[in-house]
Formats: C-alpha cells, structure tokens, sequence
C-alpha cells in the first residue's frame, strides 16, 4: 500500500472554489472514485461527488481528470504512476457544488427531437437486415455521460449551447435518420436548430467516448452529408425552389 495525491475541486463556482490536496491510501484495483469515496469517508464528508454502477454503465461519475474528461469508474490510480491527479467537475455545465455539474440542459434538447416513427401499420416485430441493426446498435450504447458533451469546444469554450445541440444528440439524430423503420425527416432541424454546421470534425468527442462509440465518423460526418446535400447542392435547391418542400 501506497499514498496518491488527490487535488479536488472544492466549492459551487469555478471562479471562487480551489482544489483541496487530499493524501489516499492506495491499494491495488483502485480507481479514481474508490478515492473519492475514500475522502468522503475519511477527510471531506461534505464532498459533493455524483455516482450510481461503478461499472461504467450509467454515465453518473463523469469529471475532467488532469483535464480531460472521463469516467472516474473507469480510471485507475495506476495509470498516473503515484504523480498528483487533478479532479475537476465537467466545466461545459453550470456548477452545482464540488464535482456535481447541472447537466439538465442536455434533457431539454433531448426533448426537441422528434422521436422514433414507424409507418402506423408497420408489422411488429420489425424485420430488418443485419447491416441495419449493427449500424444502429452502435449509437444505441450511449450511456449520455455528457462527456462528449464536455470535450465540445462549441459548447464548453464559446458556450453556444442555444446554436448547437452537441455530439451527444448527433448520435441520437443519426441512430434515428438511420434507422430503416423510421419515417420522419430530421433534415431541417440538424440544419437549424441543432446546427450541425457548427461542428468543425474535430473527433475530440470520438476520442473521450467510454463505449467507443465513433461518434465523428459514423454518427456526424454522414448527417453533414445529408444537409449539404439537401440545402447546398444547387440541384435540390433548384428543386426546392420550384417543388417546395415541407422540410424546409
């Protein structure tokens, strides 16, 4: 058994809070939120720290761990080889207190979506090709940590929460848009009010999601391509201009 370093946010506001150095005992296995607990039940009983699984499955322990967003069920002390570890709550929400953020935003824009519509007299259960359900499998694993969320720079450095929805509901939109059963076109809204052309691909989103979810390459690049095919390409434009269309 050794000790580790723990430097944890303290307070309900960034501007104002500092971290607290906490000594932890170490033991072999432990992750970051064995740590917490361990400071909550030993050093800060007031610490304010969100959890439920410790399995990695309900997205609740998320904070910025020496900066970067992450799982705190999910990261080993081991990894930091006895160096200090800074634990942050995730600064693209409003702070609430220590490392619990407000994250009830994301649910409002949740609520904007049009959600999964089948034909009304689609056959159930629904027959789909193995290609399909693998395709929307994937975006179906988000446990909406709000890591990627966080990792955003259109939502945590310029803050524009009122122009784009973040990379969490582009992978709900595209688990939607292609899901072969599904017949409502989200066309306009990913081109306004979701504002997709907001994100600039970075993949920063892709590289700090714990279910690997490929969220740039399979979720918001093919949605990029289907609004700059439906409002840039001058052929459908033409058509828009002389047909109309509802989605527009």
């Amino acid at each position: 058994m050794s000790d580790t370093t723990l430097l944890v946010f303290r307070g309900d506001s960034i501007k104002t809070g500092t971290e607290q150095p906490f000594q932890v005992p170490v033991q072999e296995g432990m992750v970051v939120l064995d740590a917490i607990h361990w400071i909550q039940a030993h050093a800060a009983t007031d610490l304010a720290c969100r959890w439920n699984c410790k399995a990695a499955k309900c997205g609740s322990c998320s904070a910025e761990i020496n900066g970067r967003p992450r799982l705190m069920c999910k990261t080993r002390l081991d990894e930091f080889a006895g160096e200090p570890i800074h634990v942050w709550p995730m600064r693209a929400f409003p702070l609430i207190k220590d490392l619990v953020t407000d994250v009830a935003w994301n649910y409002l824009v949740n609520a904007e979506i049009t959600p999964f519509t089948p034909k009304t007299d689609e056959p159930v259960p629904y027959r789909m090709a193995a290609d399909d359900v693998e395709r929307v499998f994937e975006f179906r694993r988000c446990i909406e940590c709000f890591l990627c969320q966080d990792v955003c720079h259109v939502l945590r450095d310029h803050d524009q929460k009122a122009a784009y929805y973040g990379p969490r509901y582009m992978v709900r939109i595209a688990g939607l848009e292609m899901h072969p059963k599904d017949t409502v076109n989200r066309t306009a809204l990913l081109h306004r009010e979701a504002g997709i052309g907001m994100c600039n691909i970075t993949k920063c989103c892709q590289d700090v999601c714990p279910e690997h979810i490929r969220i740039t390459d399979n979720a918001i690049i093919p949605l990029k391509e289907r609004v700059a095919g439906r409002y840039y390409d001058p052929i459908a434009w033409v058509g828009r201009k002389l047909f109309g269309s509802k989605a527009d």
